[in-house]
């Protein structure tokens, strides 16, 4: 007699809806089923009642219960192993930051999804299996990054690495630091935006806004790196929770648009008559992991700083910056 089961979601599988979650892990339950296992709350998520399109997080419990009831797995023609797409596996090795027994961070390039999609068909997860280097495992996505941010992307060596790393992010030990240039001058000079973060409904796409009401916590720390007589400014955003878009969302709301941000900035996200390329100005340039630099042999904090990318260090060289100006990254935010 089959009885009630608790499995833990894996770090593979953070950011995934509930519904798809069922239906790699129990391909023979059907949609229709599902739905009644959640309407009646049988199926739980850390004990709460759960709907299909909930997004799944590293180390939550998902209550399954019998699945007596449930019609037998279709039988399907085993599908052919993805290819792999070998001159993306060699651009991210060139990519490579970092790389210790647990861990592997790369740099990712901007225009690069981190997994796939409808429409996407190019992604850092799909060259995973090219990117194990000396170690037996596939490395495991522990977090994202947007298709058009670029910057630090971890990945765990191992499945216990990846739950080491996924929990970090979880606990918010783990400190990620971007650089952004946007349009304007933020006042004060440094500070903290709190706004609810909730995706908009109907047809708007994957696009967020601030919602006081049903929107989830969203915190932004912020401080200004260098000004350029109120027009353009550099900024470190020092994102407390990790929502989808927070930063791109609070630094419109605070009124100074990334630049290149047509999506939340419109018109006003872009230098009319400049030289500057149109892409997101937005980098994931720092990451301090606290206990997990396995190569000091003294579980000391592991940091891992990543160089522009190439549209944002001539937009750098344009306005007449330097990146070793913003040498700590960390610096701005330290207590």
């Amino acid at each position: 007699m089959k009885t009630v089961e608790t499995r833990v979601v894996e770090p593979d599988d953070a950011d995934q809806r509930l519904d798809r979650w069922f239906k790699r892990h129990f391909p023979g339950v059907g949609h229709g089923h599902l739905a009644k296992l959640l309407r009646t709350g049988q199926v739980r998520v850390d004990g709460k009642r759960a709907k299909a399109n909930q997004r799944l997080e590293a180390g939550q419990s998902v209550r399954i219960p019998p699945m007596d009831e449930a019609p037998a797995p279709e039988v399907r023609p085993a599908r052919a192993a993805p290819k792999v797409d070998d001159e993306l596996v060699e651009r991210l090795k060139r990519a490579v930051l970092y790389r210790d027994r647990d861990v592997l961070a790369i740099n990712k390039p901007a225009g690069l999804a981190t997994q796939g999609g409808s429409g996407i068909t190019s992604h850092v997860d799909g060259a995973l299996d090219g990117l194990k280097f000396d170690a037996r495992e596939r490395p495991r996505l522990v977090h994202r990054l947007d298709k058009d941010t670029s910057g630090v992307l971890l990945l765990g060596r191992s499945q216990q690495a990846a739950r080491r790393l996924a929990e970090a992010f979880r606990a918010k030990s783990a400190m990620k630091i971007y650089w952004a240039l946007v349009v304007g001058e933020p006042r004060p000079s440094a500070g903290t935006i709190e706004g609810a973060i909730a995706k908009l409904p109907g047809r708007a796409g994957e696009k967020m806004a601030i919602d006081p009401e049903t929107g989830k916590r969203a915190v932004t720390r912020y401080a200004i790196v260098e000004r350029l007589g109120g027009k353009v400014t550099w900024v470190a955003l020092f994102p407390v929770t990790g929502r989808t878009h927070q930063l791109r969302v609070h630094m419109a709301e605070l009124g100074t648009p990334i630049l290149g941000d047509g999506k939340y900035g419109g018109a006003d996200a872009f230098l009319q008559g400049e030289g500057v390329s149109r892409k997101l100005h937005l980098h994931a340039r720092a990451i301090r992991i606290p206990g997990m630099d396995g190569n000091s042999g003294g579980g000391r904090p592991l940091e891992i700083t990543a160089p522009l990318d190439d549209h944002m260090k001539r937009s750098w060289k344009f306005f007449g910056l330097d990146e070793a100006a913003g040498r700590d990254p960390f610096e701005p935010f330290e207590e």
